[in-house]
């Protein structure tokens, strides 16, 4: 019963994640990139806070009702801070790579060259010295082949959007390591907050400068505003973090990177954004690289 509920959660939490890209795509119909960006993180980080107490006295009633009267794990608040803004930095460029590359390009293109991610991290991890799998180069290979056809244009060159969202994949990249580096010496949503504080902050000073938002702006964009911050920065993280827990990580993987067909769908039905057969091709070429790189290695015999 756990398993379906918590199946059912990751799901949900993907599909919140991809229909996040309409919001983001509205959004600037009203407000600048960087104003958009740091009003969802801010939220996004204030959500958290009440959740934080909410997972807190739930593990104190587990532990009560496991008859268990286990202290709460202390807390190293410097790598907490360290890791929520080294976080942070790296949420803040990638969010704000994807935000102005939606702008160029569409929300189902934006949600698949985004996934690329999941195919970017294991490459990564060779400067980690992990040395990646056959698998993984066959899967970067038809990465490369299905962005050919869902980004290429007859003169061979991304569009600006395109190339925004690559280099925002990048980024995400980094922030997932950032993410494995600290997570297992702290505490995860108190991290998330953290990162969102940070991320907000340093989205918001040059919203200000260069952006000039105003308080009708943000009024006419309050609802993609509060589906990005409140869904998919508070909810979805936490239905991330609650669903995972006792669930196979591969599993999980899979299931969340379903968002980027969520994106193409919600593109579709609420913004009426249709991809070309050439286009939907190269989507079906990076989502089966996307599975592939997830699929657990062959187990060995023991001799």
């Amino acid at each position: 019963m756990n398993k379906t509920k918590n199946t059912f959660l990751l799901l949900l939490t993907a599909f919140i994640w991809g229909v996040a890209f309409v919001a983001q795509s509205v959004g600037m119909d009203y407000v600048g990139p960087l104003t958009f960006n740091a009003s969802r993180f801010i939220i996004g980080a204030i959500f958290l806070i009440p959740c934080i107490a909410f997972l807190d006295k739930l593990k104190e009633k587990e532990n009560q009702a496991a008859c268990k009267n286990i202290p709460a794990a202390p807390q190293n608040k410097k790598v907490l801070i360290t890791g929520g803004i080294c976080c942070g930095i790296a949420i803040a460029a990638a969010s704000t790579l994807q935000q102005y590359g939606i702008a160029y390009t569409t929300v189902g293109k934006a949600g698949f060259i985004t996934a690329l991610y999941i195919v970017i991290v294991p490459i990564l991890g060779i400067f980690l010295k992990r040395k990646p799998r056959l698998i993984i180069w066959f899967s970067v290979l038809l990465a490369l082949v299905g962005l050919y056809f869902l980004c290429m244009t007859d003169s061979l060159s991304f569009s600006k959007g395109d190339t925004l969202v690559l280099l925002c994949a990048f980024v995400f990249s980094l922030h997932i390591m950032i993410i494995d580096h600290f997570s297992p010496m702290v505490d995860g949503v108190r991290m998330s907050c953290i990162q969102f504080a940070v991320a907000g902050v340093l989205c918001g000073i040059p919203a200000l400068i260069f952006e000039h938002p105003t308080f009708s702006s943000l009024i006419a964009a309050w609802a993609p505003i509060l589906y990005a911050g409140i869904l998919s920065c508070g909810v979805a993280y936490t239905l991330q973090i609650v669903a995972q827990k006792n669930y196979d990580p591969t599993v999980a993987s899979l299931l969340l990177s379903l968002e980027s067909v969520f994106s193409v769908l919600a593109g579709w039905v609420i913004l009426h954004q249709a991809l070309s057969p050439r286009e939907i091709f190269g989507c079906v070429l990076v989502f089966i690289a996307i599975i592939l790189v997830q699929l657990p290695a062959p187990k060995t015999k023991e001799v």
